[in-house]
């Protein structure tokens, strides 16, 4: 399946509220496809999650996977690939992390952003079941991250320091940077 191009900052379809997915979907070809050709942009862009809109796809779905190792990541602990669909999200923990965020819509500059550090998901699955799933820590900041694209919003929205954004190679060279310090789609 190929990959598709990603749009970014900029283009309309980012900052919109992304449609619901209607039941009688899940499970079509064209369905399907989305989701293939979703996983496959992720992968080629060396991305950890990525959402529909972000392929100019105005539908509420995401997918999220943590690889165990990975050179942008360095050691994490691994996830299982998450196909989420009409997402809704409740904070558990209010208690605030950061974590130095970039995105595959916004390449070439990274943001410290903080976020909830617990969240409650509740969703419809690849296979239309109804799911609910708890993430704290890195993974809630991701699951957070990706589940903005849905309802219109970009990471660098949520920076509440304008001195911490910056573009990656000044990142890299003037932050001292652990991998586990940074979520990049």
């Amino acid at each position: 399946m190929p990959s598709r191009p990603v749009i970014r900052m900029g283009h309309p379809t980012l900052r919109l509220t992304a449609d619901s997915v209607a039941i009688t979907e899940i499970g079509t070809s064209e369905f399907k496809l989305l989701l293939s050709d979703l996983f496959d942009t992720m992968k080629v862009e060396g991305g950890i999650g990525i959402a529909a809109p972000q392929i100019n796809v105005s539908k509420q779905i995401a997918l999220i996977e943590l690889p165990a190792n990975s050179e942008r990541y360095g050691t994490l602990e691994s996830s299982e690939l998450y196909t989420i669909i009409n997402p809704e999200i409740t904070v558990i923990d209010s208690e605030l992390q950061g974590f130095w965020e970039g995105c595959l819509s916004v390449p070439g500059l990274r943001g410290y952003v903080e976020r909830p550090r617990k969240v409650q998901i509740n969703y419809t699955n690849e296979f239309g079941d109804q799911k609910e799933l708890i993430v704290e820590d890195f993974l809630a900041t991701v699951f957070q991250h990706e589940l903005d694209h849905l309802f219109g919003n970009i990471y660098i929205d949520r920076i509440t320091d304008s001195t911490k954004l910056s573009y990656l190679d000044e990142f890299l060279e003037y932050n001292s940077k652990k991998p586990e310090d940074s979520v990049d789609e």
